[in-house]
């Protein structure tokens, strides 16, 4: 039998870890148009505001994920990624999963997202949709864009 997946707490310092993000930001760079990639580099995942995780299958790294505060009632959802290598393994449900329960025990009364329009982000949106969020319009700092789509839910 083996063992679970496991989600910890994460300092953004593991080779793995640096080469997913790598991959996350080239593929968004790679997807939307300059200036429509909300993607967060190493040093605004460090900020005091993120909480950042890893979810692991023995040393596998399957994917990330980071919740950040955007006012003590109100959250957004970072960073989600699995390596295209290690998909459909339920890694990022149970990532999805762990940030939704982080964001209710926050008293978070909101939790939102932004990603891509683009149909590549289709599994993406459907996998919020059963997470319970609804398409909504631009909140904190964002602005309207045809390439983004805004997501939200009450935790």
């Amino acid at each position: 039998m083996t063992a679970p997946m496991r989600i910890e707490r994460d300092d953004l310092s593991r080779p793995q870890v640096l080469a997913l993000l790598r991959e996350h930001l080239d593929d968004m760079h790679a997807r939307s148009p300059p200036g429509s990639v909300h993607a967060l580099d190493l040093s605004g995942l460090r900020r005091p505001d993120i909480s950042f995780w890893t979810v692991w299958d023995g040393a596998t790294l399957l994917g990330c994920g980071a919740l950040r505060e955007l006012d003590p009632a109100h959250g957004e959802v970072k960073s989600m990624r699995t390596p295209k290598a290690l998909r459909g393994r339920g890694a990022a449900r149970a990532m999805l999963a762990h940030i939704v329960d982080t964001a209710r025990a926050r008293g978070y009364r909101r939790l939102s997202l932004e990603t891509g329009a683009q149909a590549a982000f289709a599994p993406a949106h459907g996998l919020y949709q059963r997470f319970g969020f609804a398409f909504c319009g631009a909140f904190g700092d964002y602005a309207d864009d045809p390439n983004s789509v805004f997501m939200t839910r009450v935790p």
